[in-house]
């Protein structure tokens, strides 16, 4: 029977602090900006391949906003209502009706000057969506989100790993960055799997036991349960 565990690991939210900048230094001072008021810019689109942390800096957006008591709110797929800050993430699934919603409140936010940032998969020019939609997300601000390098993507593991309190010897990372995904995601939930296997065992992560979870992991997604984006 496995040993059941009690949620120790310090809670853990995208902000950034903990976002690794690698090649999106300029974006970054651009979010900043727009969020401090210091900048006119109210709508800001970020496009990128999956794991390229669009998500990640779309919730530590709306995270900063609230610290500022502003209303902010983090979305994914749907259209919310209005807020002084609106992220979406994945404009790329919104529906017909939705296509519809976004461009009527992308309109009502520009005119409060409420803040809107939206991400998807591509450049606003080769999304699937309504042209006028199209239009609209490219005339603010857009970025795409540069992927990490594998020392980029070591640096941000053992940010995460302390984060989650817990240390990652470098053998351990080397490992998991020859064998494990590619997407950091994929490599962050990984991690997850190592630290939780580790507490129930009672003993520190390896290259043994990481291989178990990796193995696992495999199986896994073989079954078609990956869920991982």
């Amino acid at each position: 029977m496995k040993q059941l565990l009690l949620d120790i690991s310090p809670n853990w939210w995208p902000t950034f602090d903990n976002f690794v900048a690698g090649g999106n230094c300029e974006l970054l001072y651009a979010l900043h900006q727009a969020l401090s008021g210091e900048s006119r810019d109210r709508a800001i689109y970020l496009w990128g391949a999956t794991g390229s942390g669009k998500s990640h800096l779309l919730q530590a957006a709306v995270s900063t906003a609230q610290n500022t008591q502003c209303s902010a709110i983090y979305v994914r797929g749907v259209v919310p209502d209005a807020h002084e800050v609106v992220a979406l993430d994945d404009v790329d699934t919104l529906d017909d009706a939705a296509q519809i919603a976004l461009f009527n409140l992308y309109n009502e936010m520009r005119d409060s000057g409420s803040m809107l940032l939206v991400s998807g998969s591509c450049s606003p020019l080769h999304l699937n969506l309504r042209p006028d939609l199209r239009t609209r997300l490219g005339w603010g601000l857009v970025y795409q989100v540069q992927g990490l390098s594998d020392a980029e993507k070591a640096q941000a593991l053992i940010q995460y790993a302390g984060g989650r309190g817990f240390s990652l010897a470098p053998e351990i990372i080397h490992y998991l960055l020859r064998h494990g995904r590619r997407d950091l995601p994929g490599l962050l939930l990984v991690l997850d799997a190592l630290d939780t296997h580790s507490l129930r065992v009672h003993r520190a992560p390896s290259i043994p036991m990481l291989k178990e979870v990796i193995f696992n992991q495999l199986d896994f997604r073989l079954n078609g349960k990956d869920e991982i984006k």
